[in-house]
């Protein structure tokens, strides 16, 4: 791993993904959280301050890489409720089937390299009647920049840890077995335009 995903990407990631615009979307998707919460994606831990303390009871959380988990510390030696860390990625989830209430997952589907795997494995620890909550960026319904995503989406991956920018986030939750429940689509304030569509919402496994 070089100087740039050791020291320089984890620190663009979270001024990227702690702006203002970003934030009141995490704030409008992680508050629904309840019960036992998987995380799938953690990063340096900005879901926390969301999550409400009177609804979760605890979090299992997976976060692959080292430089965002140490960068995550202090927000995790704050964290109200219960949370166990796991040095993991999104396709590896070691938990029993039916054994969690809610999952979350925020500016991640756009990353894990197998998003297929990951997304039947979410499914697979939902209990009944449990709740994948998302809030992700990807395809964009405009035409031309459509074909821009595409054009930038092999250099972008390079530079941005594996990141994608032309995924249909809800095409693929339904392709894993989800049936949306809930979903917003629209550009991010602020956000360099070829990574400002986002989604969000909620999907129960169909």
């Amino acid at each position: 791993m070089g100087l740039w995903a050791r020291h320089v990407l984890p620190r663009l990631v979270e001024h990227m993904c702690a702006l203002e615009p970003v934030s009141a979307l995490r704030a409008d998707v992680v508050p629904a959280a309840e019960g036992r919460v998987l995380e799938v994606g953690f990063g340096t831990g900005l879901n926390l301050p969301f999550y409400d303390p009177a609804r979760v009871t605890s979090l299992v959380a997976l976060e692959p890489a080292d430089a965002m988990r140490s960068r995550a510390r202090d927000r995790i030696a704050a964290a109200p409720f219960p949370l166990e860390l796991l040095p993991l990625e999104g396709e590896r989830i070691p938990l029993d089937d039916a054994s969690v209430d809610t999952v979350v997952v925020t500016f991640t589907l756009c990353s894990i390299a197998d998003v297929a795997t990951a997304l039947a494995g979410m499914r697979r620890v939902l209990r009944p009647g449990g709740r994948l909550l998302f809030c992700e960026h990807g395809i964009a319904p405009d035409p031309r920049l459509r074909r821009w995503q595409r054009r930038v989406d092999p250099l972008w991956r390079r530079v941005f840890g594996g990141c994608h920018l032309d995924r249909d986030i809800p095409a693929l939750l339904r392709a894993g077995g989800f049936a949306l429940e809930r979903l917003a689509a629209e550009s991010v304030p602020g956000a360099p335009r070829i990574a400002a569509y986002g989604y969000r919402g909620a999907a129960r496994p169909a």
